[in-house]
């Protein structure tokens, strides 16, 4: 897959802040590589998990090619997609790598890199976690309970910016999905600002 470099709006997220970056609930994309092969995949069941390291879970059912990656190279990243990428994040959840070798190609995924890491980033997102698996092997066979010590967080400056996210001032395109069931997603509504006590 291409070596594509990351977008002038790729910005670095302080990891006490990488929590932020999936409280609100979205649908993810998990993306993972071993021995030269990537894959993506969609995850409707992700959230934060702790702040110090900033720790997060994600459900990745045994039947996946990327389980076997993630298992493989310890490692994976967490995309949030947008509303524009609707049909890439649906199709990445419903077909297989093992079944369709050119997945990737097929669902319109463009790839790109960070700065001196392999792990394959989603071009279009909004945010990406990297992601070091902490080892829980009855949590991964028993539940397909994945959990990932954040190393690395971005996030698109357009959507996201000094530790807040900006949907209210971005183009609807830039919401994040959350997935319902079959094919069926709502997009992030509008901001709500409850006052102090």
């Amino acid at each position: 897959m291409q070596n594509n470099p990351a977008p002038d709006t790729f910005a670095a997220v302080p990891l006490e802040k990488a929590s932020r970056l999936l409280n609100h609930g979205p649908t993810v994309l998990v993306s993972a590589r071993h021995h030269g092969i990537d894959n993506v995949m969609a995850a409707a069941w992700c959230c934060a998990l702790d702040f110090a390291p900033p720790k997060l879970s994600v459900v990745i059912d045994k039947a996946t090619r990327t389980r076997a990656l993630v298992e493989g190279s310890g490692r994976f990243a967490i995309q949030v997609p947008t509303a524009a990428q609707l049909q890439l994040t649906n199709d990445v959840g419903s077909m297989s790598l093992s079944d369709t070798p050119d997945k990737l190609a097929r669902c319109g995924v463009t790839l790109f890199r960070a700065d001196g890491d392999d792990l394959p980033l989603v071009a279009g997102c909004a945010a990406w976690l990297m992601c070091d698996v902490i080892p829980e092997p009855h949590n991964q066979d028993a539940y397909d309970l994945f959990i990932g010590e954040v190393t690395a967080a971005y996030a698109d400056t357009r959507v996201f910016k000094d530790g807040h996210w900006l949907y209210e001032q971005a183009d609807p395109a830039w919401r994040s999905l959350h997935h319902v069931a079959g094919g069926h997603f709502y997009a992030i509504g509008e901001a709500l600002r409850a006052r102090k006590p």
